[in-house]
Protein backbone atom coordinates (compact mmCIF):
# COMPACT_ATOMS: atom_id res chain seq x y z
CA UNK A 1 0.00 0.00 0.00
CA UNK A 2 3.16 2.40 0.64
CA UNK A 3 4.61 1.66 -2.81
CA UNK A 4 0.74 2.44 -4.31
CA UNK A 5 0.98 5.35 -2.06
CA UNK A 6 4.16 6.91 -3.34
CA UNK A 7 3.30 6.19 -6.90
CA UNK A 8 -0.41 8.59 -6.41
CA UNK A 9 -2.14 5.41 -6.85
CA UNK A 10 -5.31 3.70 -5.32
CA UNK A 11 -6.37 0.62 -5.28
CA UNK A 12 -9.18 1.02 -7.67
CA UNK A 13 -6.71 2.87 -10.26
CA UNK A 14 -4.54 -0.62 -9.49
CA UNK A 15 -7.13 -2.81 -10.03
CA UNK A 16 -7.77 -0.83 -13.62
CA UNK A 17 -4.05 -0.95 -14.55
CA UNK A 18 -3.98 -5.15 -14.00
CA UNK A 19 -7.01 -6.03 -15.21
CA UNK A 20 -5.31 -3.50 -18.57
CA UNK A 21 -2.30 -5.67 -18.56
CA UNK A 22 -4.62 -9.36 -18.25
CA UNK A 23 -6.36 -7.91 -21.34
CA UNK A 24 -3.43 -6.91 -23.08
CA UNK A 25 -1.83 -10.75 -22.25
CA UNK A 26 -4.73 -12.36 -23.77
CA UNK A 27 -4.66 -9.62 -27.14
CA UNK A 28 -1.22 -10.54 -27.42
CA UNK A 29 -1.59 -14.20 -28.30
CA UNK A 30 -4.43 -14.29 -29.97
CA UNK A 31 -7.88 -13.07 -28.87
CA UNK A 32 -7.65 -9.58 -30.57
CA UNK A 33 -9.95 -6.31 -29.87
CA UNK A 34 -10.06 -7.16 -26.07
CA UNK A 35 -7.30 -4.88 -25.20
CA UNK A 36 -9.41 -2.11 -26.71
CA UNK A 37 -10.97 -0.98 -23.43
CA UNK A 38 -7.75 -0.09 -22.45
CA UNK A 39 -6.53 3.10 -24.22
CA UNK A 40 -9.74 4.98 -23.06
CA UNK A 41 -9.14 3.19 -18.95
CA UNK A 42 -5.25 4.46 -19.03
CA UNK A 43 -6.36 7.57 -20.65
CA UNK A 44 -8.79 8.31 -17.39
CA UNK A 45 -6.02 7.65 -14.64
CA UNK A 46 -2.85 8.79 -16.67
CA UNK A 47 -4.26 11.18 -19.53
CA UNK A 48 -4.10 10.66 -22.94
CA UNK A 49 -0.53 12.11 -24.07
CA UNK A 50 0.87 10.55 -20.51
CA UNK A 51 -1.45 7.10 -20.77
CA UNK A 52 1.18 5.70 -24.10
CA UNK A 53 4.13 6.14 -22.22
CA UNK A 54 2.76 3.88 -19.36
CA UNK A 55 1.16 1.89 -21.89
CA UNK A 56 3.93 1.18 -24.41
CA UNK A 57 6.15 -1.22 -22.22
CA UNK A 58 3.30 -3.24 -21.02
CA UNK A 59 2.70 -3.96 -24.83
CA UNK A 60 6.65 -4.61 -24.94
CA UNK A 61 6.26 -6.87 -22.46
CA UNK A 62 2.61 -9.04 -23.81
CA UNK A 63 4.82 -9.03 -27.02
CA UNK A 64 7.48 -11.24 -25.45
CA UNK A 65 4.78 -13.70 -25.15
CA UNK A 66 3.30 -13.74 -28.19
CA UNK A 67 6.36 -13.90 -30.23
CA UNK A 68 7.87 -16.58 -27.62
CA UNK A 69 4.70 -18.86 -28.40
CA UNK A 70 4.03 -18.54 -31.86
CA UNK A 71 7.34 -17.31 -33.16
CA UNK A 72 7.70 -20.35 -35.78
CA UNK A 73 4.23 -19.11 -37.39
CA UNK A 74 5.02 -15.62 -38.53
CA UNK A 75 4.68 -14.87 -42.49
CA UNK A 76 7.58 -13.07 -43.06
CA UNK A 77 6.70 -12.60 -46.80
CA UNK A 78 3.20 -10.27 -45.58
CA UNK A 79 5.69 -8.78 -42.92
CA UNK A 80 8.63 -7.59 -44.82
CA UNK A 81 6.16 -5.95 -47.30
CA UNK A 82 4.05 -3.75 -44.00
CA UNK A 83 7.12 -2.96 -41.64
CA UNK A 84 8.88 -0.22 -43.66
CA UNK A 85 5.34 1.47 -44.33
CA UNK A 86 4.78 0.97 -40.76
CA UNK A 87 7.92 2.83 -39.68
CA UNK A 88 7.05 5.19 -42.26
CA UNK A 89 3.88 5.73 -40.50
CA UNK A 90 5.56 5.98 -36.99
CA UNK A 91 7.65 8.96 -37.95
CA UNK A 92 4.83 10.69 -39.77
CA UNK A 93 2.84 10.47 -36.02
CA UNK A 94 6.10 11.60 -34.23
CA UNK A 95 5.59 14.78 -36.71
CA UNK A 96 2.24 15.74 -36.19
CA UNK A 97 2.22 14.26 -32.76
CA UNK A 98 1.66 17.75 -31.30
CA UNK A 99 -0.92 19.06 -33.66
CA UNK A 100 -3.23 16.01 -34.13
CA UNK A 101 -6.44 15.46 -32.65
CA UNK A 102 -6.80 12.06 -30.69
CA UNK A 103 -10.56 11.75 -31.48
CA UNK A 104 -10.86 12.74 -35.06
CA UNK A 105 -8.22 10.40 -35.84
CA UNK A 106 -10.24 7.57 -34.08
CA UNK A 107 -13.22 8.36 -35.68
CA UNK A 108 -11.47 8.09 -39.16
CA UNK A 109 -9.24 4.54 -37.92
CA UNK A 110 -12.87 3.25 -37.30
CA UNK A 111 -14.66 4.36 -40.61
CA UNK A 112 -11.85 3.09 -42.66
CA UNK A 113 -11.82 -0.05 -40.67
CA UNK A 114 -15.61 -0.54 -41.01
CA UNK A 115 -15.08 0.32 -44.88
CA UNK A 116 -12.59 -2.70 -44.99
CA UNK A 117 -14.50 -5.31 -43.21
CA UNK A 118 -17.04 -4.21 -45.44
CA UNK A 119 -14.70 -4.59 -48.63
CA UNK A 120 -13.64 -7.81 -47.60
CA UNK A 121 -16.69 -9.41 -47.14
CA UNK A 122 -17.73 -8.63 -50.07
CA UNK A 123 -14.87 -10.69 -51.74
CA UNK A 124 -15.44 -13.31 -49.42
CA UNK A 125 -19.08 -13.73 -51.42
CA UNK A 126 -17.29 -13.44 -54.89
CA UNK A 127 -15.08 -16.22 -54.19
CA UNK A 128 -11.69 -16.26 -56.24
CA UNK A 129 -11.72 -12.85 -56.77
CA UNK A 130 -8.87 -10.84 -54.94
CA UNK A 131 -9.62 -7.09 -54.63
CA UNK A 132 -6.90 -6.03 -53.60
CA UNK A 133 -4.38 -7.79 -51.02
CA UNK A 134 -1.82 -8.77 -53.25
CA UNK A 135 -1.34 -4.80 -54.22
CA UNK A 136 1.41 -3.23 -53.12
CA UNK A 137 -0.48 -0.24 -52.26
CA UNK A 138 -2.58 -2.30 -50.39
CA UNK A 139 0.57 -3.11 -47.95
CA UNK A 140 1.90 0.65 -47.82
CA UNK A 141 -1.70 2.21 -47.24
CA UNK A 142 -2.05 -0.51 -44.22
CA UNK A 143 1.21 -0.12 -42.79
CA UNK A 144 1.11 3.57 -42.78
CA UNK A 145 -2.36 3.84 -41.21
CA UNK A 146 -1.05 0.95 -38.54
CA UNK A 147 1.92 3.02 -38.11
CA UNK A 148 0.45 5.69 -37.50
CA UNK A 149 -2.01 4.78 -34.98
CA UNK A 150 0.00 2.66 -33.16
CA UNK A 151 2.31 6.10 -32.36
CA UNK A 152 -1.20 8.25 -31.79
CA UNK A 153 -2.81 6.16 -29.70
CA UNK A 154 -2.16 2.77 -29.81
CA UNK A 155 -5.31 1.59 -31.77
CA UNK A 156 -3.15 -0.34 -34.57
CA UNK A 157 -4.87 -3.82 -33.42
CA UNK A 158 -8.25 -3.60 -35.92
CA UNK A 159 -6.04 -1.74 -38.24
CA UNK A 160 -3.63 -4.55 -38.97
CA UNK A 161 -5.78 -6.95 -38.54
CA UNK A 162 -8.04 -6.19 -41.45
CA UNK A 163 -4.31 -6.40 -43.30
CA UNK A 164 -3.96 -10.19 -42.46
CA UNK A 165 -7.23 -11.22 -42.77
CA UNK A 166 -7.34 -9.99 -46.41
CA UNK A 167 -4.58 -12.66 -46.37
CA UNK A 168 -6.47 -15.55 -45.12
CA UNK A 169 -3.78 -16.98 -43.26
CA UNK A 170 -4.56 -19.88 -40.95
CA UNK A 171 -5.27 -19.45 -37.03
CA UNK A 172 -1.86 -19.99 -35.67
CA UNK A 173 0.14 -17.84 -38.67
CA UNK A 174 -2.82 -14.79 -38.35
CA UNK A 175 -1.67 -14.81 -34.24
CA UNK A 176 2.55 -15.05 -35.16
CA UNK A 177 2.40 -12.82 -37.92
CA UNK A 178 0.31 -9.96 -35.58
CA UNK A 179 2.56 -11.04 -32.88
CA UNK A 180 6.11 -10.55 -34.86
CA UNK A 181 4.85 -7.14 -36.20
CA UNK A 182 3.69 -5.60 -32.77
CA UNK A 183 6.82 -6.47 -31.33
CA UNK A 184 9.35 -5.10 -33.99
CA UNK A 185 6.93 -1.63 -33.91
CA UNK A 186 6.47 -1.22 -30.49
CA UNK A 187 10.07 -1.65 -29.71
CA UNK A 188 11.00 0.86 -32.26
CA UNK A 189 8.79 3.21 -30.57
CA UNK A 190 10.41 3.25 -27.47
CA UNK A 191 12.90 5.18 -27.88
CA UNK A 192 11.12 7.48 -29.80
CA UNK A 193 8.65 8.52 -27.06
CA UNK A 194 11.20 8.10 -23.86
CA UNK A 195 13.73 10.92 -26.25
CA UNK A 196 11.00 12.58 -28.15
CA UNK A 197 8.17 12.83 -26.41
CA UNK A 198 9.48 12.03 -22.98
CA UNK A 199 6.61 10.38 -21.58
CA UNK A 200 8.53 7.26 -20.34
CA UNK A 201 9.77 7.67 -16.64
CA UNK A 202 11.27 5.71 -14.17
CA UNK A 203 7.70 5.75 -12.16
CA UNK A 204 5.63 4.59 -15.15
CA UNK A 205 8.37 1.82 -15.43
CA UNK A 206 7.75 0.65 -12.40
CA UNK A 207 3.98 0.44 -12.56
CA UNK A 208 4.69 -1.22 -15.82
CA UNK A 209 7.06 -3.86 -13.72
CA UNK A 210 4.30 -4.07 -11.50
CA UNK A 211 1.73 -5.64 -14.33
CA UNK A 212 4.04 -8.44 -15.22
CA UNK A 213 2.21 -11.34 -12.95
CA UNK A 214 -1.29 -10.09 -14.51
CA UNK A 215 0.24 -9.99 -18.19
CA UNK A 216 1.79 -13.73 -17.81
CA UNK A 217 -2.00 -14.45 -16.73
CA UNK A 218 -4.05 -13.15 -19.65
CA UNK A 219 -1.60 -14.71 -21.77
CA UNK A 220 -2.71 -18.07 -20.37
CA UNK A 221 -5.88 -17.77 -20.43
CA UNK A 222 -5.65 -16.20 -24.04
CA UNK A 223 -3.58 -19.58 -24.78
CA UNK A 224 -6.50 -21.80 -23.29
CA UNK A 225 -9.08 -19.67 -25.07
CA UNK A 226 -7.53 -19.67 -28.65
CA UNK A 227 -7.07 -23.52 -28.41
CA UNK A 228 -10.69 -24.43 -28.19
CA UNK A 229 -11.54 -21.91 -31.36
CA UNK A 230 -11.90 -24.06 -34.29
CA UNK A 231 -9.77 -23.08 -37.35
CA UNK A 232 -13.07 -22.19 -39.17
CA UNK A 233 -14.84 -20.37 -37.18
CA UNK A 234 -11.24 -17.95 -35.84
CA UNK A 235 -11.48 -15.99 -39.16
CA UNK A 236 -15.57 -14.76 -37.96
CA UNK A 237 -14.28 -14.49 -34.54
CA UNK A 238 -11.69 -11.73 -35.04
CA UNK A 239 -13.86 -10.08 -37.60
CA UNK A 240 -16.42 -9.72 -35.26
CA UNK A 241 -14.24 -8.48 -32.58
CA UNK A 242 -12.37 -6.24 -34.61
CA UNK A 243 -15.88 -4.07 -35.66
CA UNK A 244 -16.76 -3.95 -31.91
CA UNK A 245 -13.47 -2.16 -31.27
CA UNK A 246 -13.99 -0.34 -34.26
CA UNK A 247 -17.11 0.86 -32.66
CA UNK A 248 -15.41 1.62 -29.33
CA UNK A 249 -12.89 3.62 -30.89
CA UNK A 250 -16.19 5.69 -31.61
CA UNK A 251 -17.42 6.67 -28.46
Amino acid sequence: MELLSSLQINVLEWTIIMACGMLIGMSKVGVPGVSMIVVPALAFIFGAKHSTGVLLPILMMADIFGVAYYRRHANWNHLIKVIPWAVIGLLLALWVGELVNDEQFKNLIAILVFLSIGMMLWQDKRKGTNLFPDKWWFAASMGILGGFATMIGNVAGPVFAIYLLAMHLPKNSFIGTSAWFFMIINFTKFPLQLFVWNNIKAETLMIDLMTLPAIALGAFVGFKFVKIIPEHTYRGFVIVITAISAFLLLL
